[in-house]
């Protein structure tokens, strides 16, 4: 028989029991949290972070250089100056150490022991690569590697003599594990990453690691920093659907697993965006530095007695060096191989005149600019009598007219092959610079003519306009020792930094001006002030982010002496109570006025918990992952 009793005493000091435990642990917990001297709670520990250290478990661990481009610099200063040395292309070779193993390319053995010796003899040895390799340790975290670019110079009492001298020297460190160097040469630096710029060489280069599935990125590169597969080849893959694949944005620091909106981003304010520095990037396109590329064709004669129509090599130089000066690459295509139908280089059919009315130049920009080169280069043509910088489509400046005709190279002085070269450039960048924005309506010492009415119209004009020293001043232009923008040395109001007031996108985008036969320079009654909204009516400007972050984002900009305005811009729903993930638009306008100018996307971007503008960083990822 079941004692109830008994039974029921023994439930009650069970519950007596449960309770004094539960009172004792809420005291327990009480003391510790709020004052107890005994007792401290053990801190949550953080997820540790399980990192792969492997660096080439798939493959036989190697490093490679490339040196997809060298040009020497001094081709303008030899052809401004009389003589003939500018025909007189300096010998050049580099020597190239990797972990102490010297590579030459001078000394070249052939595999039954005969060797020679091989040098550039050029000014510029675009589309000439090359690559050198070497065996690494298994697992080797990094590789040293230094690089001297040698010229073969004349020496001894006659000349007769040879002497070859250092002209440059670059020390890289290769980091096997995330695939970027260090040294004179690295990620985000004033003259861009795997370009170095030197005071008598550039060099444009590479250096990778031998990798599995053969997309350039390492190994532990992916499997830690960006989450992907090291047997699978991404430069076939977009995981984020955003039009570029996840090779190129884990070279240029872009999340490959996050939208970007690459159709618009554009960083360096050259008016490439993104997704086209992606299209062009066999041709050294740079998201973070300004590009300028240019596409030229000539013309055929016209006769026996009209000279050849063309686009030489030297007037290409000279203008390529200006730029260069200046933190600006410019890329000419006058016949590249492998470039598209309807590229660089052909000879069109000639025509006596092309006039800035007739609008004959449609026909060639139809049909001989391709379509995917739009928005991307200016089309150049060298012809006969003509000359003008003019929109093809719409009012947007992106089509150049130059004149080499007999007529005018007499007129113009230019009697031997050097001032031809020299004067051509002079031409070109004239018209260029209209396409970056210099008109005579934005300042009116450019393309005035006033100084022709006369003995005392030319000595006013020679008091007023005559400082401004610039391809852009009819005045000025034709000097043989000039082929150069206004630095603006003699200061304002009549002369001004032609860099200064460039905008690079005038090319891409209407102008705030258009040119008819009644234009009357300087033109400035044609000008209607735009401003252009970056967004449409469903984000809003976030005053508060912007005042914060205009210093922040306005450093850094690329092109010398430029500063830039900053929007930032938030979804027209944002609370800062609910910030946390909200996406940010960050636009820049250069402050380059008069020259009209408008907002570009420089950055995509979230809010953090606190209100903080966040951006995916690549080397904090790194780092954290190191540390």
């Amino acid at each position: 028989m079941i004692d109830l009793q008994k039974d029921n005493k023994f439930m009650i000091g069970a519950a007596i029991f449960v309770a004094l435990l539960i009172i004792l642990s809420g005291l327990y917990y009480a003391m510790a949290y709020f004052g107890g001297d005994d007792v401290t709670p053990e801190e949550p520990k953080d997820d540790e972070i399980d990192v792969d250290d492997q660096i080439s478990p798939l493959t036989n661990q190697g490093i490679i250089v490339q040196f997809d481009r060298f040009r020497h610099r001094g081709l303008l200063d030899e052809i401004l100056k009389m003589g003939t040395s500018w025909k007189n292309p300096p010998k050049f070779y580099y020597l190239a150490t990797i972990d102490g193993l010297e590579y030459s390319s001078k000394d070249v053995a052939a595999a039954g022991g005969a060797s020679g010796e091989m040098f550039y003899n050029t000014w510029d040895t675009m589309f000439q690569e090359t690559r050198i390799q070497k065996d690494s340790d298994e697992e080797q975290e990094t590789s040293t590697i230094t690089i001297k670019i040698m010229e073969q110079e004349s020496a001894g009492l006659l000349g007769f003599q040879t002497q070859d001298t250092v002209k440059e020297e670059i020390h890289l460190t290769y980091d096997y594990r995330t695939g970027r160097w260090t040294g004179d040469d690295q990620f985000k630096d004033d003259d861009g990453y795997g370009h170095y710029i030197g005071e008598t060489f550039e060099l444009w280069f590479k250096v990778y690691q031998t990798d599995f599935d053969g997309d350039y990125i390492p190994y532990w590169t992916e499997v830690n920093v960006i989450g992907t597969d090291p047997r699978q080849d991404d430069s076939m893959l977009d995981p984020d659907g955003d039009g570029i694949t996840t090779d190129w944005e884990w070279k240029w620091g872009y999340d490959p697993h996050s939208y970007d909106d690459h159709v618009n981003l554009d960083p360096d304010i050259d008016g490439i965006q993104n997704i086209e520095e992606f299209q062009m990037a066999k041709y050294f396109a740079d998201p973070f530095i300004p590009d300028i590329y240019m596409e030229t064709d000539g013309m055929e004669r016209g006769g026996i007695i009209d000279g050849p129509h063309v686009f030489y090599e030297e007037t290409g130089q000279i203008m390529i060096e200006r730029f260069t000066e200046h933190g600006m690459n410019l890329y000419i295509d006058n016949g590249w191989p492998g470039g598209p139908l309807n590229g660089g280089g052909e000879l069109l059919t000639h025509y006596d005149t092309i006039s800035q009315e007739s609008g004959v130049m449609l026909q060639f920009y139809k049909n001989h600019f391709a379509d995917d080169r739009k928005g991307i280069f200016r089309y150049t043509i060298v012809g006969h009598q003509a000359g003008f910088c003019i929109p093809s489509t719409l009012n947007r400046y992106d089509t150049i007219v130059v004149d080499s005709s007999l007529y005018r190279l007499i007129m113009r002085q230019a009697f031997t092959p050097r001032t031809q070269r020299v004067i051509l450039a002079a031409a070109t960048l004239h018209e260029l610079g209209h396409s970056l924005g210099i008109a005579p309506w934005t300042f009116e010492g450019c393309d005035n003519l006033t100084f022709a009415a006369g003995r005392q119209a030319r000595q006013e004009y020679a008091d007023t306009w005559g400082d401004y020293y610039s391809v852009m001043n009819y005045y000025q232009i034709w000097d043989k020792k000039l082929a150069d923008y206004s630095t603006g040395d003699n200061g304002p109001p009549y002369d001004q930094n032609d860099y200064a007031y460039f905008y690079l996108p005038t090319f891409e985008v209407d102008s705030n001006a258009m040119e008819d036969p009644q234009l009357e320079l300087p033109g400035k009654d044609r000008i209607v002030d735009l401003e252009i909204p970056p967004l449409g009516d469903s984000w809003m400007i976030e005053e508060n982010l912007t005042s914060e972050y205009q210093s922040i984002f306005a450093e850094g900009r690329y092109i010398e002496n430029v500063d830039v305005d900053i929007l930032v811009y938030v979804p027209k729903d944002f609370s800062m109570e609910d910030a946390n993930g909200t996406p940010v638009k960050i636009f820049a306008k250069p402050l380059v006025q008069p020259t009209f100018s408008q907002y570009s996307l420089i950055a995509d971007a979230t809010l953090d918990h606190n209100g903080d503008i966040c951006q995916y960083d690549q080397q904090e990822i790194i780092e954290n992952l190191r540390s």
